[in-house]
């Protein structure tokens, strides 16, 4: 019996168990792939406070799960399949094994959301791609696209662009969405060309993705872009396809909480990219993962 069992291992999720075991309960974080989430695939994060000169996700992300081990909390890597949260013992079910907690953080993020459109799923892997962190090395002076228009698109357009020879981004609207900083220096770079009012429509190639039919929204005109390799960042889905339908989420899929981040059922708690909220950034989950301590001990000191 846990004291509290957090699903996931991402800043939030670490943060989390960092804070609850310094207070001295027992906890066990399950993680199904490598702590440091969406954060520790990123190149450089400029803007987490007392990192001047930036600093590499991974390298972060190793930081926390180290302070975490350290404070005592137990990680184990394993799928969870599904909860039970009903009544004063919670059930988190694992592949192959059952654990049992008072309480339960739930901080499993979100992952990138698909375009859906006819060849991403075959070329998958063959030259579309949704971390330029991780593969963009493949794609060494050659021709990538990027899709989408947010900070995360930029950001990685722009690391593409020191190993790529041209990285073209379509955007399906006028404007960027991205934050200001960094449209202006996705502007200055050479490297980096636009296509506005413009969305994938299909990916072609035979071995590999080659081809990208753009179909303009406004004119509905369309046209062909030759590229080695494509990336995509339009935006995220929640992971908590197993999550119980007795736990409430918006439509979105993102778990709903009150500013305590308590959700509808008690002794359960979301933290992170994973539940609704209007800015997700590294420094908003690790303020998610110190501010539950409070409702989670008070949850713990209430049930005895």
């Amino acid at each position: 019996m846990f004291d509290v069992i957090i699903v996931g291992a991402g800043p939030a999720g670490l943060t989390s168990g960092i804070y609850a075991a310094r207070a001295g309960y027992k906890t066990l974080i399950l993680e199904a792939g490598v702590p440091g989430g969406q954060a520790g695939t990123t190149e450089t994060i400029e803007n987490y406070p007392g990192f001047p000169q930036g600093v590499s996700g991974s390298e972060l992300m190793i930081k926390f799960y180290e302070q975490a081990v350290n404070f005592g909390v137990q990680v184990e890597y394993k799928h969870v399949s599904s909860l039970e949260l009903e009544g004063k013992v919670k059930k988190v079910i694992t592949d192959d094994e059952v654990y049992e907690a008072k309480a339960v953080i739930i901080a499993s993020g979100a992952r990138p959301r698909l375009l859906g459109v006819p060849g991403e799923d075959k070329f998958r892997g063959k030259g579309v791609s949704y971390c330029a962190t991780c593969d963009g090395f493949f794609f060494k002076d050659q021709d990538v696209a990027v899709v989408g228009g947010g900070d995360t698109a930029i950001e990685e357009a722009m690391y593409l662009a020191k190993i790529c020879r041209q990285v073209t981004v379509i955007h399906r609207r006028d404007r960027l969405r991205a934050t200001r900083i960094l449209q202006e220096r996705a502007f200055k770079n050479e490297k980096i060309q636009f296509v506005w009012d413009s969305v994938v429509e299909e990916i072609l190639g035979k071995e590999k993705a080659e081809e990208l039919v753009l179909r303009n929204v406004i004119t509905q005109e369309q046209k062909i872009l030759k590229v080695n390799g494509v990336f995509i960042f339009v935006g995220y889905i929640p992971n908590t396809d197993f999550l119980p339908e007795s736990l409430q989420k918006d439509e979105q899929g993102y778990v709903l909480t009150d500013e305590e981040l308590k959700t509808n059922l008690p002794g359960v708690f979301a933290v992170g990219d994973v539940r609704q909220k209007r800015l997700r950034q590294v420094a908003t989950a690790v303020g998610d993962g110190a501010s539950v301590i409070v409702p989670l001990e008070k949850y713990l000191e209430d049930r005895g």
